[in-house]
C-alpha cells in the first residue's frame, strides 16, 4: 500500500530589501522569471522615512529550496548581489482567530456568546451560543443589541404567544423569542443558507423544536399567512425594505400587537414612523446603541 504524502501548508517569504528603484527592478526581474510558475511577487514599502522597498514570493515549504535558488540565480545573472532573505509563516486558524476576539454581548437579561466563552454564562442569564460561521451575523452589531432590548423591555409587561422574526440572519432573535417566551416562532429569510444557519444555531442552542425556519421575500409566504395575525413581529433589516413592507406589517399584525424594527440610522427614524402610522401603527419608543436605531411600535 502506497502512503499518501503529507504536503506542509507552511509558506516561506524569500525577500530582498534595497531603496525604490533597485527594488523595482528586483520585482520585474523576478517577474519575469516566475510568471509561468503563478507565483506572484509583491512589492511594498517597508520605512518611508529612508525609501526602503521590499520585494517578495511566498511558497511552500517543500519548494522552497528551489525558489530561493533561482533568486539567488536572477539576481547574480544580472550583476546584483543582495542577500534574501527567508521567513516562515505558520498557517494561522483564522476562524479560531476570530471567535477569540468575539468577546460575550449583553442585552439586558440576553447574553450572545461564543463556544469559547461558556463559562461568561450566569444562572440568569438568558445565553443564545452563536459562533462566527458562514456569515449573517453573530449578534455583536448594534442592531441586535437594540432588538433584545426592547423586546426584553416590552416582556416587562406582557408575553407574546405568536412571533414572527422577518430577516432572521443567523437567529440570534429566534432564538432569544423562543427562550424567553417559550412559545412556538416562525423565522424567515431571504437567503436560503441563512435559514439553514439559522436553523443549525436553533438546534446548538436546544430550541429547534420550537423555531421554523423558512425561505421567504417578506410576507410572502404561505406559512406566515397561514399563522396570521402575529402579536410580535421583529424585524432588522434596513430602512427601505422597512418602509416597502408596511403594509405587510399591518395586515400581519394582531390589535395591539408590537413591532420592533431595527436596521436604521438615526435620521430615518421620522420617514419609517410616518410609513407605520399611516397603516394604523403607532410610535411607542426609540432606542438607540453603537449609533443604530431600533424603533418599537404597536397596531
Amino acid at each position: 500500500m502506497i502512503e499518501p504524502v503529507s504536503i506542509s501548508t507552511i509558506q516561506h517569504r524569500h525577500y530582498i530589501q534595497d531603496e525604490i528603484s533597485i527594488a523595482h527592478q528586483i520585482s520585474d526581474l523576478l517577474d519575469i522569471e516566475f510568471e509561468e510558475d503563478g507565483i506572484a511577487v509583491t512589492l511594498f514599502e517597508i520605512d518611508e522615512a529612508n525609501a526602503v522597498w521590499c520585494a517578495s514570493i511566498y511558497v511552500l515549504e517543500h519548494l522552497s529550496d528551489n525558489y530561493k535558488s533561482r533568486m539567488i540565480s536572477v539576481l547574480s545573472n544580472n550583476g546584483l548581489d543582495h542577500k534574501v532573505k527567508t521567513e516562515i509563516i505558520h498557517p494561522t486558524d483564522w476562524v479560531a482567530q476570530t471567535l477569540r476576539q468575539l468577546s460575550p454581548v449583553r442585552a439586558g437579561r440576553f447574553l450572545i456568546h461564543g463556544s469559547h466563552d461558556n463559562d461568561v454564562v450566569n444562572f440568569n442569564d438568558i445565553a443564545m451560543r452563536i459562533d462566527a460561521g458562514l456569515a449573517f451575523g453573530t449578534g455583536h452589531h448594534g442592531t441586535t443589541a437594540g432588538c433584545l432590548e426592547m423586546l426584553e423591555q416590552q416582556l416587562k409587561s406582557r408575553q407574546f404567544f405568536n412571533p414572527l422574526d422577518v430577516g432572521t440572519g443567523s437567529g440570534v432573535l429566534a432564538i432569544a423569542i423562543a427562550k424567553a417566551c417559550r412559545r412556538q416562532i416562525l423565522a424567515s429569510d431571504i437567503e436560503p443558507v441563512a435559514t439553514q444557519v439559522a436553523r443549525q444555531n436553533a438546534r446548538i442552542n436546544n430550541v429547534g423544536s420550537r423555531i421554523k425556519c423558512i425561505t421567504a421575500t417578506g410576507f410572502n409566504h404561505r406559512e406566515i399567512t397561514a399563522r396570521t395575525p402575529y402579536d410580535l413581529i421583529i424585524a432588522n433589516i434596513l430602512a427601505r425594505p422597512l418602509q416597502n413592507m408596511a403594509k405587510d406589517f399591518a395586515m400581519h399584525l394582531a390589535p395591539n400587537g408590537v413591532a420592533i424594527l431595527s436596521g436604521l440610522l438615526p435620521h430615518q427614524k421620522a420617514r419609517i414612523i410616518a410609513a407605520f402610522q399611516i397603516q394604523n401603527i403607532r410610535f411607542v419608543k426609540a432606542h438607540i446603541r453603537d449609533g443604530w436605531l431600533t424603533l418599537v411600535m404597536k397596531k
